[in-house]
């Protein structure tokens, strides 16, 4: 399931610099990072709660 959403969470990056996603929040090409950041949360949760 992690490497699912890894690699849902990277397409959603590389569209939002081709073509922005027109979210809140989430507008401009420049504002890919947003998802990055929300990545790493991710999977830090994901660490935190696999035993």
């Amino acid at each position: 399931m992690s490497k699912a959403l890894t690699v849902i969470l990277l397409l959603a990056m590389l569209i939002q610099v081709l073509k922005p996603l027109n979210l809140p929040g989430l507008r401009h090409r420049r504002d890919f990072w947003k998802i990055a950041v929300f990545a790493i949360a991710v999977m830090m949760v994901t660490v935190l709660i696999r035993p």
